[in-house]
């Protein structure tokens, strides 16, 4: 991956809508023709599953599954399938800036009722067949059905103990007694896929690729670890024994106690990485480039007693290395990755790195630290990596400035060879953009130079997160513009 170009990273919630957070439609084209415009070659994308508690598209029911809250209503509404006083009537929230996930989640699936009322007896036979061709979707439907049944507790609390541990019978005898609840979580799907693949192919006849995150882990409470228990680290009840993490780090002083189950890598070793082919196979669906998120844990990972309430004691483990990441890269050849190298890396992890030949990422935000030289200073790239502003999980380039202390933003500005006066943010763009990283990608934020309003997640944290959102036009032709400019004078578009 070491053409030169650039691209943009805004989360399909984040595009404005008149039904209170982003979908998959007009917005999402505009923002495409934005893209184009701009004379970029990359949208970057965040998880697109359905969402649990917390709202983190990093935890979600179903690995394989599209968030129902990004079908378009509008389109619905297009074909018949609602009415406009569907999309009028509800309390969609009241800021335009921010998604309020409470009034969506109340309004949003009764509005999808009245859509597959009318649509599936129209649509029948091709959601049957797109769930013939989508294996997943089985067990993805009836688990959100059951949850639905059991007033959405996690499965783990479900009081009828043979469908929790998706035993056969229980599986067929609730597949009759839910059917149409299954019916309807089955052809949310076929109109979120439907809408996706529309709207993907729009934007590659721009001449743009999509880049989308895999997170490493999947939820406790999702399709995934019911379904297919065997292939995590749980105990005779179906609990973890450890679970997920990192260890304290620049982002927090306790680590990150994500609580995620572990994967059983011996399991799923002996089955060929078999789960892990379909999972890459279903993100090759939605994405052309397919980022891994935590790319570290794949070399070793941080695991921490269930029950804890904090990361701190955790110990790491072997993860599978090479023997997973070297089945992914040869078994997907069109499919192109990234690793999210970020964190404690130790010289294996590095190797792993330097043995898969994939590109690893560059934060400008970490750079500059006056204590001691980084390698994430623009002059240590190599063209196989791709450079980032800041990620979803960083301050914008203004808030960043505005908490850095004074030693940091001293060296940044002699390192970049500003004055005080300068705008620092947009000095570091332009680092970005002139380096020799492969791919630069900045958030759409800090083009439009936005403060703390504009942050997408504070790692660490469970509330106000992955709320903001684009106003209506506040992309103009002159922003567009500006940032082409940008893009051409350092020859990545």
């Amino acid at each position: 991956m070491t053409e030169r170009s650039s691209g943009i990273l805004l989360p399909i919630f984040s595009l404005p809508s008149c039904c209170g957070i982003g979908t998959l439609g007009r917005e999402a084209y505009r923002f495409a023709d934005a893209l184009k415009a701009a004379r970029q070659t990359y949208w970057q994308v965040l998880p697109l599953g359905p969402t649990s508690y917390g709202d983190s598209p990093y935890q979600s029911f179903s690995t394989f599954a599209g968030n129902p809250y990004f079908i378009d209503l509008e389109l619905l509404a297009e074909e018949g399938l609602l009415d406009r006083s569907d999309l009028e009537e509800p309390d969609w929230g009241d800021d335009p800036r921010f998604v309020d996930y409470g009034k969506i989640y109340a309004a949003r699936f009764p509005v999808l009722r009245r859509a597959f009322a009318r649509g599936y007896p129209r649509d029948r036979e091709a959601v049957e067949q797109f769930s013939r061709e989508n294996r997943w979707v089985r067990d993805y439907a009836l688990f959100m059905a059951l949850k639905t049944h059991f007033c959405m507790k996690s499965w783990l609390e479900w009081e009828d103990r043979e469908i929790a541990r998706h035993m056969s019978p229980a599986v067929e005898r609730y597949e009759k007694l839910l059917a149409e609840d299954v019916q309807f979580y089955t052809y949310l799907q076929y109109l979120f896929f439907r809408q996706w693949e529309k709207l993907k192919k729009y934007i590659h006849s721009l001449g743009i690729q999509i880049i989308g995150d895999l997170p490493i882990y999947v939820a406790m409470d999702s399709a995934d670890v019911w379904a297919e228990p065997e292939f995590f680290q749980l105990d005779g009840e179906g609990r973890p024994v450890e679970v997920s993490g990192v260890p304290p780090d620049y982002f927090s002083a306790d680590g990150q106690l994500w609580g995620n189950p572990l994967y059983d890598y011996d399991r799923m070793k002996a089955d060929g990485f078999g789960w892990w082919i379909r999972r890459v196979e279903g993100a090759s669906r939605l994405f052309d480039v397919v980022r891994i998120d935590h790319f570290r844990g794949l070399e070793s990972y941080w695991a921490v007693p269930y029950g804890e309430t904090t990361a701190r004691s955790g110990r790491w483990r072997k993860g599978p290395g090479m023997d997973l990441v070297g089945v992914l890269t040869s078994w997907f050849n069109d499919l192109r990755f990234i690793a999210e190298d970020l964190g404690f890396l130790t010289p294996e992890v590095h190797q792993l790195l330097s043995d898969s030949g994939l590109p690893g990422m560059k934060v400008l935000e970490f750079a500059f630290d006056p204590r001691e030289p980084s390698n994430y200073l623009p002059h240590t790239y190599t063209p196989n990596c791709v450079c980032y502003a800041g990620t979803h999980d960083n301050e914008t380039l203004l808030q960043w400035e505005q908490r850095a202390d004074r030693a940091t933003l001293a060296y940044a500005r002699e390192y970049l060879g500003i004055g005080r006066r300068a705008p620092l943010n947009r000095a570091i763009l332009r680092a970005g953009m002139r380096s020799v990283a492969g791919i630069f990608i900045a958030q759409m934020q800090d083009y439009l130079e936005l403060g703390e309003e504009g942050r997408v997640n504070e790692p660490g944290t469970t509330q106000g997160n992955w709320r903001w959102r684009l106003l209506p036009g506040e992309i103009d032709e002159a922003l567009v513009e500006k940032i082409a400019r940008c893009t051409r004078l350092y020859g990545r578009g």
